[in-house]
């Protein structure tokens, strides 16, 4: 075992938090709890993952890995021997969580309604599962708690009695969050009873959180509010400024609801770090964030996981205690990097399977952390379920209501082998889409072929082989599966002329790449990527000024746009402004670390800059990244060879280069 950083560490994971809605409270002083966490610690944004499906991203939290390596893959599952489909569940996790890791190190660990994390695990301490805060009945009809929701199960009896029931809520609880909730008709508006809930789920939540802390001794706590995520999911389209679409009475009922959702949650962190006590190590996490402003879209695609386009890709991350550096800004994060952090503030290895790295840079000394090959090879009770553990029904369909209120999914067809293999073609698509964000596009690729193959009507599915045959360089297939589908439905897409734009790049077509681009933008000027692939056509065209313009629109939409600063680092980088390309390059891997290009771009500025340490610095990040990039290997070369006289160095790349040109 290495140094223990941390005597204690508490994980509060807050669903959809964004620093977009927190800055502005923060600034205000109207977020106590977390402002005392940003200024005696660490905070930054942290990237999320690829595609952004909730009980996905919390596992990969939870384990350091991608969901390819996890095995949760959906909200929803096949029901193994009863038939039908079910909420995912913890068993069908097929990798050990940190909390296993910390029960198998005879670490003292609690669990609170982590997601999925039914039916409870027999961890080292006490486990609550997601199904624990839900209410599934009147109020003045039995409400029992479902079988397996607590471990161990002499403990139910104390937390199903702090369950808080919506029936149970008073204006008091409501009238903060709508100020005038009297005059809401609510036999035509059900959104008080959508708000009531979320606050009676996140308040159970807590209950049972703050009875741990004050009542069992600990090491280690997660627990995990989804409210957030609800109430902005309810709520967002009413959060000042007023969407033209929206009713200006119903605007002015519900514009505090989202800001009382983090002010809530503020208070009951306060509680949290109360009972913590100083000499905790607290982090403070989210899966994603929220689009807040003028992204936010107006309307929900009817598809799977529809929500999530409202999702933005960067979540918030904070976390102080000792050996925690304070105040201080950290970039690069991402949902990966929480699991080895917390076994580095604990003295243990690091997987070497797993796919995050801990976050060096929040530690006051720097130091290198101690692997093992797996956790996975460590034997010993760990806690996991087994996955051949039967679920009950009746809270399987309770949960399934529950992703089907909040529009996750669709209520089950009648035929039961469709609605199965319906969840079956949706958890391959998942998969294929981790594949693409870890970039396996090899992987993805005999995946999305059989699913066009089968729905060749599904665009989502015929725009993700596109662009894996894109990432492949086979344009000519790219090409060929987009006009199949256009011509097929005799309907326009702009994406697919984004796409095709994209593929003429490749090409080198940059006229023809402007034309389509341009025909994509009058159909949807705010396309996500769309300015940047006009920036990055007229950059190869040239024409620099035009390749502005297009990067300062693409900020316009979206400043937290790590290709749109990337691409003003290579506009600067043509017209050897370095200052400049350094600058917006340095912007780029700070919003999105594993991003190879940024840091060659970087590298490259600096090097002219004559900052030839911090050049190879950046350089060297990016061959770690893209070890088969050859020209990042070609020019660090140069630099350790005729700048820093280093032939040692330079025979390295060298080395390297050589066994590249022979592929």
């Amino acid at each position: 075992m290495g140094e223990r950083m941390a005597k204690k560490v508490l994980l509060v994971g807050w669903d959809g938090a964004d620093w977009r809605i927190i800055n502005p409270l923060l600034d205000s002083g109207r977020m106590p709890a977390l402002e005392s966490i940003v200024n005696r610690g660490v905070m930054g944004n942290i990237a999320t993952l690829d595609p952004p499906i909730s009980p996905m991203l919390w596992t990969s939290i939870a384990t350091g890995m991608h969901a390819d390596k996890h095995g949760i893959l959906n909200f929803t599952e096949p029901a193994p021997q009863k038939g039908g489909i079910r909420p995912v569940m913890a068993s069908s996790r097929k990798v050990k969580a940190v909390w296993n890791i910390l029960t198998q190190q005879e670490f003292k660990t609690h669990v609170v309604g982590w997601w999925p994390s039914h039916p409870a695990e027999p961890i080292n301490g006490i486990c609550i599962s997601n199904f624990y805060q839900r209410a599934h009945a009147p109020i003045d009809k039995p409400w029992p708690m479902r079988p397996g929701t607590v471990y161990p199960d002499t403990k139910e009896k104390i937390f199903d009695e702090l369950r808080i029931h919506p029936s149970e809520l008073t204006a008091a609880h409501i009238l903060p969050f709508v100020p005038e909730a009297a005059k809401v008709n609510q036999e035509k508006d059900k959104k008080l009873e959508s708000l009531i809930r979320a606050i009676a789920d996140c308040s159970t939540v807590h209950m049972a959180a703050t009875w741990i802390l004050e009542n069992e001794p600990w090491d280690f706590m997660a627990v995990y509010y989804d409210a957030i995520d609800h109430f902005c999911h309810g709520f967002m389209n009413y959060h000042p400024p007023r969407m033209p679409h929206v009713p200006e009475e119903m605007f002015h009922i519900y514009k505090g609801v989202v800001t009382g959702a983090y002010l809530y949650h503020d208070m009951m962190l306060s509680r949290l770090l109360e009972l913590a006590g100083k000499d905790a190590t607290v982090i403070l996490v989210s899966d994603h964030g929220f689009h807040s402003d003028h992204l936010r879209p107006r309307g929900i695609p009817r598809e799977p996981a529809g929500p999530a386009w409202q999702h933005r890709s960067y979540g918030i991350f904070c976390m102080s205690g000792p050996h925690v550096r304070h105040d201080e800004r950290i970039y690069g994060a991402r949902l990966l990097d929480i699991t080895p952090t917390i076994l580095t503030l604990f003295g243990l290895p690091i997987g070497q399977d797993m796919d995050g790295k801990p976050l060096i840079q929040s530690f006051e000394k720097p130091f290198i952390p101690e692997t093992i090959q797996s956790w996975e090879e460590i034997k010993g009770e760990c806690g996991m379920l087994s996955t051949e553990l039967q679920q009950d029904p009746y809270a399987e369909q309770e949960a399934m209501n529950q992703l089907i209120a909040l529009g996750y999914m669709d209520k089950p067809e009648k035929d039961i082998q469709k609605a199965i293999d319906r969840t079956i073609n949706e958890s391959k698509f998942y998969l294929a889409r981790v594949y693409m964000n870890k970039n396996l596009p090899h992987e993805a690729l005999p995946i999305l072929e059989a699913l066009v193959e089968k729905h060749s009507d599904q665009i989502r599915y015929v725009y993700h082989l596109a662009k894996c045959y894109e990432s492949l360089g086979r344009t000519a297939d790219s090409r060929r599966v987009i006009e199949h589908f256009i011509n097929k439905e005799k309907k326009h897409h702009p994406q697919f002329d984004l796409l095709l734009g994209s593929l003429s790049l490749a090409e080198k077509q940059f006229a023809k790449a402007l034309e389509l681009l341009q025909k994509a933008e009058k159909a949807e000027p705010r396309m996500p990527t769309l300015h940047q692939h006009i920036g990055q056509a007229y950059m190869r065209m040239g024409l620099f000024e035009d390749a502005e313009r297009a990067y300062f629109r693409a900020l316009e939409i979206d400043p937290d746009s790590h290709i749109a600063h990337d691409g003003f680092a290579q506009v600067y980088l043509r017209q050897h402004q370095y200052e400049k390309a350094a600058s917006y390059a340095l912007n780029a891997v700070g919003l999105l670390h594993h991003f190879p290009l940024a840091h060659y771009h970087l590298g490259m500025a600096l090097a002219k800059l004559n900052r030839y340490d911090r050049a190879i610095e950046a350089l060297e990040v990016c061959a770690m990244m893209a070890p088969g990039y050859a020209r990042v290997h070609r020019m660090l070369v140069h630099l350790y060879l005729r700048k820093l006289r280093q032939p040692e160095n330079a025979a390295r790349h060298q080395l390297i280069l050589d066994k590249l040109n022979k592929k």
